[in-house]
């Protein structure tokens, strides 16, 4: 059985890494998936959830923020300038920063409240389709 070697790292830390049938990434352009045999890509990544479904164990969510998925020969490295696991997201504080940047109109607000979406979602991703980390 052909699978993925999959690594998602932050720029502070290794987030996650494995082998796994198949990962789902938002780029610019939409979501990409990747199954093993897929041709090269490199490409931007957008807040999104990542989702992973291992070789072994439950699905996996990730809250990432910018960066990049590099595939190649079956390996998938997920660069990511922040990157969460859903389970390590702190609901009620996404949602309260959520709560605190809404209608604010700069720049810096505008970022907070994307991060805080993508948490959220990474989080309720857990929660409704018995995702994990």
């Amino acid at each position: 059985m052909s699978e993925l070697n999959v690594s998602v790292v932050a720029v502070d830390r290794s987030v996650w890494v494995g082998t796994a049938k198949s990962i789902v990434a938002k780029t610019p352009e939409g979501e990409i998936g990747i199954l093993p045999g897929h041709e090269p890509v490199l490409s931007l990544l957008v807040n999104g959830v990542v989702r992973i479904e291992p070789t072994e164990g439950a699905n996996v969510a990730i809250a990432v923020h910018g960066g990049f998925v590099a595939v190649d020969s079956d390996n998938v490295r997920v660069l990511a300038e922040t990157a969460e696991l859903a389970s390590d997201i702190d609901l009620d504080r996404a949602q309260t920063a959520l709560t605190r940047v809404q209608g604010v109109e700069t720049p810096e607000a505008m970022a907070a409240l994307h991060r805080a979406e993508t948490r959220i979602k990474a989080a309720a991703a857990v929660t409704s389709q018995g995702l994990h980390s």
